[in-house]
C-alpha cells in the first residue's frame, strides 16, 4: 500500500492561482523526496493538454509521461485549500491531490478519490479539517469515511458470483449489453467488485468499477423478479456480453520504412503513409453562464439536450454503419446508452435543483451537466486498465455534444483547411473521427489515445493513416509544417529530407499500386472457377450510397431500405421528395438494377406522423406490409414515385413481411391500380421471404411473384423465436443454423420450379461462409453491405461450384449452427 504521512499534507493553505496551487503542492512532493524540481514544470506542462480537475472540489495534478525520470519514488501530496481556487472557468478546488507516480502504485488512493466524489459532505469535510489524519483515513481507507453516516451497503440477500470472459473486462460495448439487459427487469440490480459497489442500469457507475477480464463480480438483485434478472445477467456475462474483437488492420505494406530526419515517437493506430502540412486542431470555447434563476427550466432544458443529442448519435451510427459496418458503429450505440444512464442524469439534474450561496440562483443546466460528466469521465481514466480508462474519451465526447446543445455560444470555433492536410490533436473523439472528410484527411497524430480507441477503429475502417499517443510535443508542430506521416511504424517526421521525401512517395506508390489493384478487383464479376455466376450487389439506406456502391463493386442495388426518407421527420415524404431520391440513385447506377423495398415501418420505430399505437410485441404486430396495407395514403403515394423514377431505369419492386397470400395480392393490386394510373410500363415484383409462413407457402407465391429475396435477419429471429437485438440471444441467433438454411433450400426449390430466382439480402449473405453455402444452395443473388462486396466476390471466384454445393449439402445435415461454421 502507498504510505501517505503527515509530511506530505498542507492543510489551511491559500493559492493565488491554479499555477500557484500546483507549485505548493509539487513542492511537497520535492521535500519528501519523492520527485526532482523539474517535475513541477511538468505538472504544468500537464494542464495545457489535459484537465486534471477530478469534480466535486478535487484536483489531481501529475505530470507528463515523458518526465518519468525527474521522479525518485512514487508519492502523493495533498494541498488544502479551505477558501478554494479557482481551476478552471467554473471548477473550484478544495483539495488539490499532487501526484508523481513511477507506475500504478497510487491506483488505490485515487480509487478511493472516485468514492469520495459523489458525497459531497465529505469533501466538505476534508476542506475544512484540522486534522491530517482524517484525509490520510479517507485516502488510505475507503471504508473508514470521514462521513461516518455512509456506512458500506450490504449485500442483497439474492446474489450470484461470476467471472467475467474475454481479455477487455466490462469495457463500453459489454457494459452497454449488460446495462441495456439488466433495464428489462423491475429489480434493483447491483454489482459488487471487490469493496465497489456499482448500479448495473448505469453504464458510468458499471465502467467507474473496472472489471478487468478474468475477474469475479458479484451480482445482486432485490425485487420481483430478482431470481430471474441474476440468472439471466449470468447467462449473458458466460456468454461473452457480445464482445466483439477490433483487430488492428494487416499492415497493408510487407517492409519497414527507413527515414534519417528524426521522428516524434507515436503508436501506430492506422496503416498507410502521408505526406504534407500539418494543422494543429483546437477545440471552440463553449460559453455558458454558470447559473440560472429557474430550475424547472434548466432541467427542460437539459432534457431537450439529451433527447436532441441522442438523435444525432442515431444519425451518427447510420453513417458510420453504412460506410464502415455495424461493428465500427456500435460505439454510438454505447454513446447513446451513456445519455440513458439514469445516475449521470440525475447528477446533473440534482446539481441544478440544490441552491448556491447566491440569492435566488441555481446551477445552470450546462454548467451542472459538465460537471456531472467531468467528475465521472475523470473517475474512469484514472483506473488502471487502458482500455477502460479509454472510454472517458468516449463519455468526454458525449459530455460535450450535449454542452454544445447547451451552449450560449461558440467562441474561438476551428475552421479546417480547405487543403488536404495531416490533423494534430489532443485526441479525437469518435465523433470527430467520423466527421473526418478522408479527401481533406491526409492522416493524423494525436498526443494522447491509444491503438484500442474508438477513433483508431475508426480511422481503420475509413483507410486514414493515423498514429497516438504520440505526446504533448506534437502539438508544438507550428501549422503549416511540411511532415511524414508512418501509420505503420507510428512515427510522425517534421521538416522531412529530401531523401526522406523520396522514401515516403515510393511507398506511397506500391501502396496505391496495391489498392489500384484490389479496387480493379473488386469490379470483376463474381465468376466462379467453372463458370457459374452470382450478382454481388448492395444494401443501401440513403441516396448517396447508392454512388457509394458502384464504387465498392457492386452489381446494382438488391435492398434499398426506403424507411430513411420516413424517419426523423415530422411528415412523411412528399410524392416529389421520393422521386427526387429514387432518380438519383437510378441515374448513379448507371443502368444497374435498383429493387426498392417499399416501406417497412412498424410499432418499433418512433413515427410520430404515424400516431402508431405501442404494441406488446411489435415484430408480431403491423409493421411492413401490413401498415402499407392499413395506410394506403403512404404506400400509394411511394408507388407512385417508384413507377415514375422506373422510367429513368431498371427499377423492381419489393413488398416487405409478407406472410400470407392475401397479403401478396392485395399489395400487388394496389400497385398494379397506381401504375394504371400513372401509366407507365410493368415492373417485376418480388417479396422478402422473413417468416416461416411464406417459406412454407412459397410453392404458392412463385406463381405470383417475379423473384423472392430472402430476409436472413428476420427469418433467422422468426424461426428460431430469439429477438436479433437481444443482448444474450442474439448472439445465438444465427443465419447460419440448420434450421434456416433448410428453409433457404426449400425457398430456392419452390422458386426453381417455377423459373424464379433467390437472393438473400441478409447478414450471412455478406459472410464468405454464408456467401459460399448461399450460393451451393442455389441462390443467385447476394445482396451485402458496401464494405463486404469485394470480399465476397474473391472468395467466389476463388472456389468451384460443386464445392460450393457440397459445402450447402453437408450444412444442411448439419444438427447445429456452430457444426455448419465449422466447415470448411
Amino acid at each position: 500500500m502507498l504510505n501517505l504521512d503527515k509530511n506530505s499534507i498542507k492543510l489551511g493553505a491559500t493559492a493565488k492561482d491554479k499555477s500557484d496551487a500546483i507549485q505548493q503542492v509539487g513542492r511537497l512532493l520535492v521535500d519528501t523526496g519523492h520527485m526532482k524540481p523539474e517535475y513541477i514544470n511538468s505538472m504544468m506542462a500537464r494542464e495545457q493538454v489535459a484537465n486534471t480537475y477530478l469534480g466535486n472540489g478535487i484536483a489531481i495534478p501529475h505530470g507528463l509521461p515523458i518526465d518519468r525520470k525527474f521522479i525518485v519514488e512514487t508519492g502523493i501530496s495533498v494541498l488544502q485549500l479551505p477558501a478554494g481556487v479557482e481551476w478552471n472557468p467554473g471548477e473550484r478546488v478544495h483539495l488539490v491531490v499532487g501526484i508523481a507516480a513511477k507506475s500504478d502504485e497510487h491506483i488505490e488512493i485515487l480509487s478511493n478519490l472516485t468514492h469520495v466524489l459523489g458525497d459531497e459532505a465529505a469533501v466538505q469535510q476534508l476542506a475544512r479539517t484540522t486534522d491530517p489524519l482524517d484525509i490520510i483515513t479517507t485516502l488510505t481507507n475507503p471504508t473508514a469515511r470521514v462521513n461516518d453516516d455512509m456506512p458500506v451497503e450490504p449485500d442483497f440477500a439474492k446474489a450470484i458470483d461470476v467471472t467475467i470472459s474475454g481479455k477487455a473486462g466490462l469495457h463500453a460495448r459489454p457494459a452497454t449489453t449488460l446495462v441495456n439487459l439488466a433495464k428489462e427487469f423491475q429489480s434493483e440490480v447491483r454489482i459488487r467488485y471487490g469493496n465497489q459497489t456499482a448500479n448495473a442500469k448505469s453504464l458510468v457507475s458499471l465502467l467507474k468499477l473496472g472489471v478487468e477480464g478474468g475477474q469475479t463480480i458479484r451480482l445482486m438483485a432485490q425485487g420481483v423478479d430478482a431470481d430471474r434478472a441474476l440468472q439471466t445477467l449470468k447467462a449473458a456475462i458466460e456468454a461473452g456480453l457480445e464482445e466483439e474483437e477490433d483487430a488492428p488492420a494487416a499492415v497493408t505494406l510487407g517492409r519497414a520504412l527507413s527515414f534519417e530526419t528524426k521522428p516524434i515517437v507515436g503508436i501506430a493506430a492506422s496503416p498507410g503513409v502521408a505526406i504534407g502540412p500539418v494543422y494543429q486542431l483546437r477545440r471552440g470555447k463553449l460559453v455558458f453562464e454558470a447559473t440560472a434563476p429557474d430550475p424547472a427550466t434548466e432541467e427542460r432544458r437539459l432534457r431537450q439536450a439529451i433527447e436532441s443529442a441522442k438523435a444525432q448519435l442515431q444519425n451518427l451510427y447510420e453513417e458510420v454503419k453504412a460506410k464502415a459496418g455495424a461493428g465500427k458503429a456500435a460505439i454510438f450505440e454505447a454513446h447513446q446508452e451513456f445519455l440513458n444512464d439514469p445516475d449521470l442524469q440525475q447528477a446533473a439534474i440534482d446539481q441544478i435543483h440544490q441552491a448556491l450561496h447566491h440569492a435566488q440562483a441555481h446551477s445552470s443546466a450546462p454548467w451542472a451537466w459538465q460537471q456531472a460528466y467531468e467528475q465521472r469521465a475523470s473517475a474512469l481514466e484514472k483506473l488502471p486498465d487502458p482500455l477502460l480508462a479509454g472510454r472517458a474519451t468516449d463519455l468526454r465526447d458525449v459530455g460535450r455534444r450535449v454542452l454544445r446543445l447547451l451552449a450560449t455560444r461558440v467562441e474561438d470555433e476551428p475552421q479546417l483547411p480547405n487543403n488536404p492536410v495531416i490533423l494534430i490533436a489532443e485526441d479525437l473523439t469518435p465523433s470527430d473521427t467520423a466527421g473526418l472528410n478522408p479527401a481533406l484527411t491526409l492522416g493524423f497524430c494525436t498526443a494522447y489515445g491509444g491503438p484500442t480507441s474508438h477513433s483508431a477503429i475508426i480511422a481503420r475502417s475509413l483507410d486514414i493513416p493515423a498514429i497516438v499517443g504520440a505526446g504533448p510535443a506534437v502539438l508544438n508542430v507550428p501549422d503549416g509544417t511540411d511532415c511524414i506521416l508512418d501509420g505503420e511504424s507510428g512515427n510522425l517526421y517534421p521538416h522531412p529530407s529530401e531523401a526522406d521525401l523520396a522514401t515516403a512517395k515510393t511507398a506511397q506508390a506500391d501502396l496505391q499500386a496495391v489498392r489500384q489493384a484490389e479496387k480493379l478487383a473488386c469490379y470483376q464479376p463474381a465468376i466462379l472457377t467453372d463458370g457459374h455466376r452470382v450478382e454481388v450487389v448492395a444494401n443501401i439506406g440513403a441516396a448517396a450510397e447508392a454512388e457509394q456502391a458502384v464504387n465498392a463493386g457492386a452489381e446494382g442495388v438488391g435492398l434499398l431500405r426506403t424507411e430513411f426518407l420516413f424517419l426523423n421527420r415530422s411528415e412523411p415524404p412528399t410524392e416529389a421528395e421520393q422521386l427526387v431520391a429514387y432518380i438519383h440513385m437510378t441515374r448513379s447506377l448507371n443502368g444497374l438494377p435498383l429493387i426498392i423495398r417499399t416501406l417497412d415501418i412498424g410499432g418499433d420505430k418512433a413515427v410520430p406522423y404515424l400516431n402508431l399505437p405501442a404494441e406488446e410485441n411489435p415484430f408480431l404486430g403491423v409493421r411492413g406490409i401490413r401498415l402499407c396495407l392499413q395506410r394506403q395514403d403512404l404506400f400509394r403515394t411511394q408507388l407512385r414515385a417508384i413507377f415514375q423514377a422506373a422510367q429513368t431505369g431498371p427499377v423492381k419492386i419489393m413488398f416487405p413481411m409478407i406472410a400470407t397470400l392475401e397479403e401478396l395480392i392485395a399489395a400487388r393490386q394496389i400497385a398494379e391500380e397506381v401504375r394504371a394510373d400513372v401509366g407507365t410500363d410493368r415492373v417485376d415484383y418480388g417479396m422478402m421471404i422473413e417468416v416461416p409462413s411464406a417459406v412454407l407457402m412459397a410453392d404458392e407465391f412463385a406463381k405470383e411473384v417475379d423473384f423472392f429475396s430472402i430476409g436472413t435477419n428476420d427469418l433467422t429471429q422468426y424461426v428460431l423465436a430469439m429477438d436479433r437485438g437481444h443482448p444474450v440471444l442474439a448472439k445465438q441467433a444465427d443465419g447460419l443454423h440448420p434450421a434456416v438454411l433448410r428453409l433457404i433450400d426449400q425457398t430456392v426449390q419452390a422458386a426453381k420450379a417455377h423459373g424464379k430466382w433467390v437472393g438473400v439480402c441478409g447478414g450471412v449473405a455478406g459472410e464468405p461462409l454464408g456467401a459460399t453455402i448461399l450460393t451451393g444452395l442455389g441462390v443467385t443473388e447476394l445482396s451485402v453491405s458496401i464494405p463486404s462486396i469485394a470480399a465476397v466476390k474473391a472468395k467466389l471466384r476463388s472456389i468451384a461450384f460443386s464445392e460450393a454445393n457440397a459445402l450447402a449439402q453437408r450444412a444442411l445435415r448439419c444438427r447445429t449452427a456452430q457444426d455448419v461454421r465449422a466447415l470448411r
